[in-house]
């Protein structure tokens, strides 16, 4: 059955993704057509090059995370310290069960077409990121002395690289226990009291 529009381009996504995961980041056109059930001829109608395509699926991803992580993240409302420790259990939770997360921040991250979508993904959580700490300090709850831009770029910098290497070890580290020494981290850089924590570096218990 011919598939046109939207649906063919979700299929596409879909199936490149599928082929990206099998072939450990490599990816034939020919291989995902057949996957979807088109003609290759549709599928560069609607990407334009095998680069456009994977540039897609990593779209894709980033749509997702930004949905469980961010702003379509349904999270604890009780403290910001609360709220903040769920978003990060939340963005490692999300890495930890996507199959395709550890070759975009792994074999693909250095793929022109995946970097370009990853700064912007990244751009917009630096804005997004500021915005949210300069807020914090005016409401007392993030020491006034730090910088919110160099902060949160510390902070997405030094939480991407600890996902790195979890994802890539085996065994993988346990995810609460990943999320408790992230917020350490966070909660350190942020120079929050223990007011301001409220605890929430607590939630997974003792190691």
């Amino acid at each position: 059955m011919s598939v046109t529009g939207a649906g063919a381009r979700e299929k596409l996504v879909r199936a490149a993704e599928a082929e990206l995961i099998r072939g450990q980041g490599h990816l034939e056109m020919q291989a995902v057509a057949k996957r979807a059930q088109v003609s290759v001829g549709l599928a560069y109608h609607h990407f334009g090059s095998k680069a456009g395509l994977i540039a897609a699926v990593v779209e894709d991803f980033y749509v997702s995370l930004d949905e469980a992580a961010f702003s379509g993240a349904t999270l604890p409302s009780e403290s910001w310290a609360a709220r903040e420790r769920a978003r990060i259990g939340a963005y490692v939770a999300f890495h930890y069960a996507h199959p395709f997360a550890p070759l975009v921040i792994g074999a693909l991250s250095r793929a022109p077409e995946v970097l370009d979508v990853e700064t912007a993904f990244t751009n917009r959580q630096l804005a997004a990121g500021a915005r949210m700490l300069e807020k914090a300090q005016r409401d007392g709850i993030v020491s006034g002395e730090i910088d919110p831009h160099l902060t949160i770029a510390l902070m997405i910098g030094g939480i991407r690289q600890a996902l790195i290497g979890s994802l890539m070890r085996e065994p993988r580290p346990d995810p609460e226990r990943l999320t408790r020494d992230i917020w350490a981290f966070i909660a350190a850089a942020l120079r929050l009291s223990t007011e301001a924590d409220g605890g929430a570096g607590d939630r997974s218990g003792s190691t």
